[in-house]
């Protein structure tokens, strides 16, 4: 008796009761699931990172490129063309070197194979090239870069009619609501008709001017819609193909090149103006003042296209409002355009109806 009581408590001893099996497992699933979540944040916090980093190269690209354009336009209002050529010529050398391959066998180097049809990429340079000229344009037409600032912030509503009429998404009262006030904004905006900084002691109460001065609107609006159908595209390829936007970058770019031809007299008098001897400013520092351009410019479409691979170009549309409006202020204050009452209450209401939208509680729906 005495050595089977000792074997039982051996035994007890040996063997583990419920209470000791519930406490493992229950440690054993504590475990689990800090493991699980450890890895929720490391996949996460990267991809948190890297968004942050797409709105830094949005911001502040953005932003300082608006500031060297303004720089130019003081030194020459018709350099849009010269302008729109840089640029596009400066993107293109840069991201050139890593889509060329140079083969062992072969004796010419050649470009990397495409994730998108050519085809599609064309088209897209089509609607790339028609709104950055325009853009470039529209100052020697008498737009202050005020107006165009606030008038271009109206691509949120234009992305959001494509996006009904074409990507069939459906949006909430407010959402409606907001672009109304974006709208308005935008036509109160334009009828208040401030001088820019270097023409303030132009009158345009002429007809010829306000021709010119509605011509040069009329661009923007044609630019509103080029931007829109660009994001439109860009969503569309984007989800198709994946989020391959330095391909779209390269190409956009380098297709657009050989269109640049049939302005070949407009950009050589952009460029030569920059070295003019009755310049305000060196030709050292003019080139200067477009080399910045550039390197912003490319900063700045990095961005926007990383920004489109990622989320929709109504949400690209948003942050680039952001930006625009920092920029409005920024060149009031920095380059002293001409403001007035009628200006500032339609550049409140379109950044008050951008970020309205945000909060425009459910968002943008595709219907089945």
């Amino acid at each position: 008796m005495a050595s089977l009581s000792r074997r039982s408590v051996k035994i007890s001893h040996s063997s583990p009761t419920i209470t000791q099996i519930s406490a493992r497992s229950s440690t054993t699933g504590t475990k689990s699931t800090n493991v699980d979540s450890s890895a929720k944040i490391s996949q996460i916090a990267p991809a948190l990172v890297d968004f942050q980093a797409v709105l830094s190269m949005v911001l502040g690209g953005c932003c300082a490129n608006v500031w060297a354009y303004e720089q130019l336009l003081m030194l020459n209002p018709r350099i849009g063309s010269a302008l729109t050529f840089s640029q596009m010529l400066f993107i293109t050398a840069q991201s050139l070197p890593s889509f060329i391959l140079f083969p062992k066998s072969g004796k010419f180097p050649k470009l990397k194979s495409r994730q998108v049809p050519l085809g599609i990429w064309g088209l897209q340079v089509l609607v790339l090239i028609a709104g950055s000229l325009l853009n470039n344009w529209a100052f020697a037409y008498n737009v202050p870069l005020t107006i165009q600032i606030v008038f271009r912030s109206a691509g949120l509503a234009v992305s959001m009619l494509f996006g009904f009429l074409f990507l069939k998404k459906r949006y909430s009262l407010m959402q409606v609501m907001s672009v109304g006030i974006v709208t308005l904004g935008v036509v109160l905006a334009t009828l208040s008709r401030p001088s820019s900084g270097s023409n303030a002691s132009k009158s345009t109460s002429t007809p010829e001017d306000m021709t010119r001065y509605f011509t040069g609107i009329g661009m923007l609006v044609v630019s509103l819609f080029c931007t829109a159908t660009l994001g439109i595209l860009q969503e569309q390829t984007y989800k198709k193909y994946g989020p391959c936007w330095k391909e779209g970058v390269f190409y956009t770019h380098l297709l657009s090149l050989p269109m640049f031809i049939f302005l070949r007299a407009d950009i050589k008098q952009g460029i030569m103006k920059l070295s003019d001897p009755s310049s305000h400013s060196s030709a050292v520092t003019s080139y200067a003042i477009l080399f910045a351009n550039l390197i912003s410019q490319l900063v700045c479409v990095s961005g926007v296209n990383r920004l489109s691979s990622q989320v929709s170009s109504v949400s690209t549309n948003i942050a680039l409002t952001v930006r625009k409006a920092l920029s409005l202020c920024f060149s009031v204050w920095w380059f002293g355009n001409r403001w007035n009452s009628q200006l500032a209450l339609g550049a409140a209401m379109v950044f008050l109806g951008s970020f309205l939208y945000t909060t425009g509680g459910d968002k943008e729906k595709k219907t089945k």
